[in-house]
């Protein structure tokens, strides 16, 4: 089924959008320069502490406490024991040696899907039609159906059924004792067989007057997997396990948690299997260097799009003559990747002088040192200017 709307929007409507733009993109640059600047600080404040951190660690036997590493930090690689058996907390599914338990559910559901197209009119208005689809598709989350465009006969209904992780309080690694959280985070998922006496179970503890069975391992809520109804779900177990891993923190008793280095920053490190300290603390600047880049394209990309909103208004300005219009959009696109590619390397240059003063000078300063030299063995390698020819007046012998 499909659903096609036409809207027109006039010029004025258009030009009071684009007031709102330029508001909007002034505030989308200021926010977006903030952040490359915060995150300039945060990389290297993050690079501080695991520098001192990789100086500090000390690499302990996991099979015993030694309180004299008490407030230190320390490495530690082992065996992993979950403390207690996990079980779902409402049907019972239990996983013995697990870290957690997920309860993954799909449900098969209306989804909305549309297309526009619009186009221009002299005058500075803008015709938009768009098509409305609805398709039925399975899902982890709700879509929410009230929002559709013709909500009428496209009803999602709740989940009968929701998901749910449990995680066990704390596990061990060798004779030390850290979060569950802290451990589950790095284990490997497996689906858990479900039984008949498992869909039994689960039937008589939710509220739906669908069928509940048993379906290839996984329990189905509905009349036939095989012509899904709307509000049919699919419910499955995992359970997330955890041979061997390594930990840096701090000893805290018989327990690890964050160590805090001098410059306010916590390090706390994490792997699946055995690792060397020097390998992990590798992989965590490694780790902040790749977030730090992330997070700078994002702030250009930010300062970009602020810019095209702020200078949007002139792209209305101009539809008063549809072509003049797009014209005038290709030139702000060009104004504002400019400005993006000064105001962007500018702010993070700042950041950087503003958390590395005397590094940043001392590039500065051994960028002049190089461009003095430069100019110098060019005026030292310039051959001399030859002497004019004297001007004789007169006659010539």
């Amino acid at each position: 089924m499909t659903f096609t709307e036409t809207t027109r929007t006039s010029w004025f409507s258009k030009l009071k959008n684009g007031l709102i733009g330029t508001l909007v993109g002034i505030v989308l640059v200021l926010v977006a320069i903030y952040f490359l600047f915060w995150n300039e600080g945060r990389a290297i404040q993050t690079y501080r502490a695991l520098a001192e951190g990789a100086g500090l660690v000390v690499s302990v036997d996991s099979g015993s406490v030694n309180a004299v590493n008490d407030g230190k930090l320390i490495h530690i690689s082992g065996a992993v024991t979950p403390n207690g058996v996990i079980s779902d907390p409402d049907f019972g599914i239990r996983a013995d040696g697990a870290l957690a338990i997920a309860r993954e559910v799909e449900m098969y559901q209306w989804v909305e899907k549309s297309e526009s197209k619009t186009e221009k009119n002299v005058g500075g208005s803008e015709e938009t039609t768009t098509t409305y689809s609805y398709a039925k598709e399975w899902r982890s989350r709700r879509v929410d159906s009230s929002n559709f465009k013709v909500p009428a006969g496209h009803q999602n209904p709740d989940f009968a059924v929701p998901a749910n992780t449990a995680t066990v309080e704390s596990a061990n690694v060798g004779a030390f004792k850290l979060a569950g959280s802290s451990v589950a985070n790095l284990g490997d998922e497996k689906t858990i067989p479900l039984t008949q006496a498992d869909a039994d179970r689960m039937a008589d503890n939710i509220a739906t007057s669908r069928p509940v069975r048993l379906n290839q391992g996984e329990v189905y809520i509905g009349t036939s997997s095989t012509s899904p109804q709307i509000g049919d779900l699919k419910v499955r177990f995992e359970r997330t396990d955890l041979a061997e891993a390594s930990f840096v923190g701090k000893q805290q008793g018989d327990t690890l948690v964050a160590y805090q280095t001098s410059n306010g920053r916590e390090v706390f490190l994490s792997a699946a299997g055995k690792k060397e300290a020097a390998a992990m603390f590798e992989q965590a600047q490694t780790e902040n260097t790749v977030i730090t880049w992330v997070v700078r394209v994002a702030g250009l990309i930010g300062i970009f799009i602020g810019f095209q909103l702020f200078f949007g208004l002139f792209g209305v300005i101009g539809d008063l003559i549809p072509f003049v219009g797009s014209l005038v959009r290709g030139g702000t696109a060009i104004i504002a990747l400019v400005l993006t590619l000064i105001v962007g390397p500018v702010t993070i240059a700042i950041g950087w002088f503003a958390y590395r003063p005397l590094l940043a000078l001392g590039i500065i300063g051994a960028g002049v040192l190089v461009a003095a030299l430069i100019v110098y063995l060019k005026r030292k390698g310039a051959p001399a200017a030859a002497s004019p020819e004297p001007v004789v007046l007169g006659r010539g012998a």
